[in-house]
């Protein structure tokens, strides 16, 4: 009787036991599967919004995510990574490419080369470059658009005919940046070099409004072109370096399916148009980044 009490008392406590250590592994299965990430922002509005987006897309997927503000720029997010205090951060694949490999111009206007030489680099550090977006932030040549309407400008193929007598203004590199006038002589045949003026970044929108120049070299995602309604230039033959967003994240968070399915979709949704809204929000309305990243993701049903 005594023995037959010992006896389910001993299966008893082994079921309980059973059960707890079960308990203990489907808590750490999905600890695994939901990885902590943080993600770096440099110091722009446009990383900021962008690590926003990505923090609260994940977050709504059911990982915890947040945002460190980096007090500075990219060598500032590198040694985050090389500490580990940041696992994610959104990034510009020439940019990353040519800050990695020391200046040493492999970036191109190729995205899918720019971004195979970009991941070479990031193999050394252990990080991974997921899905590239079609949004990009490079330097990029826009008109008012009145003075495009009157000349029929939409593209910089269309300097090469239409674009002879206008006037570039833009920082002093421009004459000797193969993403600029070299560039524009090279791939469309427009030598625009001769009424160039060179000018500090911020009077070159100034210069533009004031018909001091015809055209305006600013970046691509600025939000003055919102909000001064100016013309983006097509770069129609691909001149410009690949310097589209795409997110860099540790090997470790790169092996969890469901952190990387996510984040693709989020960058899927990211385009050039919508950086440059975003930044005008930012830059002029004031809005904060947060709330900006929020309706992002909102509008494109990511929450």
């Amino acid at each position: 009787m005594k023995r037959s009490l010992r006896l389910a008392l001993g299966l008893t406590l082994a079921l309980a036991l059973i059960g707890a250590a079960c308990g203990g592994d489907d808590s750490n299965s999905k600890s695994s599967t939901k990885p902590t990430v943080t993600i770096g922002a440099q110091d722009f509005g446009e990383s900021l919004i962008l690590a926003e987006i990505y923090s609260q897309g994940l977050a709504a997927k059911g990982f915890k995510a947040s945002v460190q503000k980096l007090g500075g720029y990219r060598d500032l997010e590198v040694t985050a990574f090389d500490k580990g205090t940041i696992n994610f951060a959104p990034e510009y694949a020439a940019s990353m490419l040519e800050f990695l490999n020391g200046k040493k111009g492999e970036a191109s206007g190729d995205v899918d080369a720019t971004v195979e030489k970009l991941q070479t680099q990031l193999d050394a550090k252990k990080l991974k470059a997921l899905d590239v977006s079609d949004g990009v932030d490079t330097n990029a040549l826009v008109m008012t658009k009145a003075r495009a309407d009157e000349l029929g400008i939409r593209s910089m193929s269309d300097l090469a005919t239409k674009g002879k007598n206008l006037t570039l203004g833009g920082p002093a590199d421009c004459e000797t940046n193969p993403f600029c006038i070299p560039g524009l002589k090279k791939t469309y045949g427009a030598d625009l070099g001769g009424k160039f003026k060179a000018l500090e970044s911020g009077q070159v929108a100034a210069a533009l409004d004031a018909g001091q120049i015809d055209l305006a070299v600013l970046f691509s995602t600025d939000g003055r072109i919102k909000a001064k309604n100016y013309v983006l230039l097509g770069d129609d033959k691909h001149m410009l370096a690949a310097d589209n967003v795409l997110p860099v994240v540790t090997n470790a968070l790169a092996r969890n399916s469901s952190l990387t399915d996510a984040t693709n979709a989020i960058t899927a949704k990211l385009t050039t148009d919508g950086l440059i809204g975003m930044n005008k929000q930012y830059d002029v309305d004031k809005v904060d980044a947060a709330d900006i990243a929020k309706d992002f993701l909102d509008k494109n049903k990511l929450m």
